[in-house]
C-alpha cells in the first residue's frame, strides 16, 4: 500500500549524512534497489535544509587547494598522492548525487532514478579507488584533500537549472578533460591496475555529465532560455577566476555539450 512506502527524499537525506564511507556506499546501493522495486514515495517534504556540511569522516584533513600534496606519476607515492585525490572527489561526488535527490523535490521520476544511478556508480568508483589505496597500505583520509566540490554543492543549493549547469557540466567535464592526460603518463608507468580504474571512471563520468546536460537543457526549454547562453552567464555570475580548458573536445560532445556550445566556450575561455 502507499502510504507505507519510505520517502525516497527522506532515505536520500539519511544516507547523505553517513559520515562512515562503508555505510553510506551500502545505503546508496539501498535506495537505489528500493527505488527501482517501486517501494519509495516522492511526496516532497514539508522543510529542505541547507547542507554546509555533508556527512563526511573526520579525516582527511580538509585544507585549502594550494596546500594539497603534488601528484608525481613516476613514483608510486605520487600516484597514490593522485589516487586519494580523486577519491576524495568520487566521495563527494557520491554526496552531490544524494543531494541532487533529496534537495530538488519537484522533477520527474526519471531524474531521481538517473541521479541515484549516479550516486551508486560514483559510490564503485571510490571503491575502486579506495580498494587500490588498501593494497598499497594506505587509507582514504591519509592525505589532506580540499573542499572545492561541496562549495559549488552550497553555491548552488537554490536552483536545480544551477546545479545541473554547474556540477556535472563544469565540474565533473574537468574530470572529461583531464583524464587521458592522466592515463596516457601512467601507461609510462606500467600500473595497468590504476590505468583500468581511471579508464572505467573516465567512461562512466561521461554518461554521468550527459545526464546533467540532458536535464540542463529540458529546465532551460522549460523556462524558456538559451541553454548555451545561459550556460556562460551562469560560468561569468558564479565561477568568477575559475580555470577551464584546454577542452577533450570529443569526450564532451558525447556528454551532451554542442558542437556550438564548443566553440563558444573556446572563445570564452
Amino acid at each position: 500500500m502507499s502510504h507505507s512506502k519510505k520517502n525516497i527524499f527522506e532515505q536520500a537525506l539519511q544516507c547523505l549524512l553517513l559520515t562512515d564511507p562503508a555505510q553510506k556506499i551500502r545505503a546508496s546501493f539501498d535506495l537505489q534497489a528500493c527505488l527501482n522495486k517501486g517501494c519509495l514515495s516522492y511526496q516532497p517534504l514539508t522543510e529542505v535544509t541547507t547542507l554546509l556540511v555533508p556527512g563526511r569522516p573526520e579525516k582527511p584533513e580538509l585544507v585549502d587547494p594550494k596546500q594539497v600534496p603534488r601528484r608525481n606519476f613516476n613514483s608510486l607515492k605520487g600516484r597514490l598522492t593522485l589516487v586519494h585525490a580523486i577519491a576524495h572527489i568520487e566521495f563527494n561526488a557520491i554526496n552531490l548525487a544524494l543531494d541532487a535527490v533529496y534537495r530538488f523535490q519537484n522533477m520527474p521520476p526519471q531524474y531521481y532514478r538517473d541521479w541515484c544511478q549516479i550516486a551508486v556508480e560514483e559510490a564503485q568508483h571510490f571503491t575502486m579507488l579506495s580498494d587500490y589505496l588498501l593494497s598499497h597500505g594506505m587509507a582514504y583520509g591519509d592525505f589532506p584533500a580540499h573542499n572545492g566540490l561541496w562549495e559549488m554543492a552550497v553555491k548552488t543549493d537554490f536552483d536545480v537549472l544551477v546545479r545541473m549547469a554547474l556540477v556535472p557540466r563544469v565540474l565533473e567535464a574537468r574530470g572529461l578533460d583531464v583524464t587521458p592526460g592522466m592515463i596516457k603518463k601512467l601507461q609510462l608507468t606500467g600500473d595497468t591496475v590504476l590505468i583500468k580504474i581511471l579508464q572505467t571512471i573516465f567512461d562512466e563520468e561521461i554518461g554521468h555529465v550527459k545526464i546533467g546536460s540532458y536535464w540542463y537543457k529540458s529546465l532551460c526549454k522549460d523556462r524558456g532560455l538559451a541553454p548555451e547562453e545561459t550556460f556562460l552567464q551562469l560560468i561569468k555570475r558564479h565561477m568568477q577566476g575559475a580555470k577551464f580548458g584546454p577542452f577533450d573536445t570529443e569526450a564532451r560532445l558525447q556528454a551532451g555539450f554542442s558542437n556550438a556550445e564548443m566553440q563558444r566556450l573556446l572563445t570564452y575561455f
